[in-house]
């Protein structure tokens, strides 16, 4: 039996964004994914705490995925808790499916400093789209440490889209517009519950 093909992408989702869901959907599309999960970081240890909670970034993701029948929510660093660290989660995840997993070319220039980069690399196909002002080349450990395995990094077509979760919260505080930066219903849930004001 073919294992389904399942594309993983982590992140604070503080708040979700349109460039987000963009990228899920062209990997779903590019790589003929059966799902893809989006797995929001419970307390993520390479960054500033979050400004949302655990809740309020479940919801808006909820929101973000109503209109997109294949991608889906993975809950499993929320509810496992603590620091999150990605090999954790990978060696959590039921052994019947191969794993892709989504990143940006800015995380991949820091990749070698995760934890357990080298054992994560053996759980998951690695998949790499392009961020603004980041080389899509890969770290040489990493490069030596994928080939070694014999497996290769994917680069995904994707026009590099700028927007960021860190510009959407200044703009909210600010008062400034959103307009084209969030999903209408993402936006609801935000002024709804008075997110990420000041």
């Amino acid at each position: 039996m073919d294992l389904k093909k399942v594309g993983l992408l982590g992140g604070s989702f503080d708040p979700v964004h349109l460039a987000h869901i963009a990228l899920a959907n062209q990997a779903c599309q590019s790589l003929n994914l059966d799902t893809l999960q989006l797995v929001p970081a419970a307390d993520p240890w390479q960054r500033a705490p979050l400004k949302a909670s655990a809740q309020h970034r479940l919801n808006m993701l909820e929101a973000a995925i109503r209109q997109h029948p294949r991608l889906s929510i993975n809950p499993i660093e929320i509810e496992r808790g603590g620091k999150t660290y990605t090999i954790d989660t990978l060696e959590q995840l039921p052994a019947d499916a191969r794993y892709y997993w989504i990143l940006g070319s800015d995380q991949l220039q820091n990749f070698c400093t995760w934890h357990r980069w080298q054992d994560l690399i053996r759980h998951v196909e690695l998949v790499v789209a392009a961020r603004p002002g980041s080389s899509l080349a890969a770290p040489e450990p990493l490069s030596q440490a994928l080939a070694s395995l014999g497996k290769p990094i994917t680069r995904l077509p994707f026009e590099p889209m700028p927007i960021s979760a860190s510009d959407i919260r200044t703009r909210l505080r600010s008062g400034q517009s959103t307009e084209g930066l969030l999903d209408p219903a993402v936006m609801q849930y935000i002024q709804a519950q008075h997110l990420y004001q000041s």
